[in-house]
């Protein structure tokens, strides 16, 4: 794989404190690409900062994406200290398992302004200075379900977002192909990260289930293509745990916050 040309590029990363995040960001950084690390936890990011090559090039900014003013200073900080962006890996999410008739109002709330608006007002924020260059990437972490019809079951509202956020993608790619603008979407399968770590049951052998390594080296294939390659779609699914039989049963309970 390549990375030479990740070099000096600058790359946000939302997520970046933990779970797919943060082993997109260990990747990076072995790759000398500048990043601006985006979460609410900021002195989990300076840990994180801490054990990465090249300290110089990293900057740390507390956001909390389901806030606009949050999204905007953090491209701010970017553009004023970088004086661009070259990559956007919009990687923050969380989840909410539970019959929608008793899934808690603030719980739909939270995913909805997590895991689509977020990602969608980022790519706002960032794409024309993108098209002004006449390059750019933008990265969705999404999810394995958006290929499961219907959606599977305590995750509805999670899984139909989801599938809103892939269309947006497609569509943003269309849009913006022309000015040099790539779009790819990241469809991981259930993944060991401790949002999974903290569910009751999630399979009986916890081997089974995606690394969030082979997640975030699925990602730098992606960025690593020949400029005229859009790696649209890639999906990391699970060999062993086919969606067809999925792996977090209708009853389990929620995990605790």
């Amino acid at each position: 794989m390549n990375h030479v040309q990740l070099e000096n590029k600058v790359c946000i990363v939302t997520g970046a404190s933990g779970g797919i995040g943060k082993a997109i960001v260990e990747k990076l950084a072995r790759s000398n690409a500048t990043l601006v690390l985006a979460a609410r936890r900021i002195e989990v990011l300076d840990e994180l900062k801490a054990s990465l090559p090249n300290k110089d090039k990293v900057i740390c900014v507390r956001c909390d994406v389901t806030k606009r003013e949050d999204l905007e200073n953090l491209v701010e900080t970017a553009l004023t200290r970088f004086k661009k962006i070259d990559v956007l890996i919009n990687g923050a999410g969380v989840s909410s398992q539970y019959p929608f008739w008793q899934q808690p109002i603030e719980d739909i709330e939270k995913v909805m302004y997590t895991n689509y608006y977020s990602y969608v007002m980022l790519s706002r924020l960032v794409v024309n200075q993108m098209k002004e260059q006449e390059s750019g990437h933008i990265v969705n972490i999404t999810s394995g379900s958006v290929m499961v019809d219907p959606p599977p079951r305590n995750f509805i509202v999670y899984t139909s977002l989801k599938v809103a956020l892939r269309a947006f993608a497609k569509g943003l790619f269309w849009e913006m192909r022309d000015f040099g603008i790539k779009v790819t979407s990241i469809f991981p399968g259930v993944t060991k990260t401790p949002l999974t770590g903290k569910l009751n049951e999630v399979t009986s052998d916890n081997d089974r289930l995606c690394s969030v390594e082979s997640v975030a080296d699925t990602v730098m294939f992606a960025l690593t293509q020949e400029a005229n390659v859009n790696p649209l779609e890639l999906a990391v699914i699970n060999q062993q745990t086919p969606w067809t039989k999925p792996v977090i049963p209708f009853t389990q309970e929620h995990p605790n916050k």
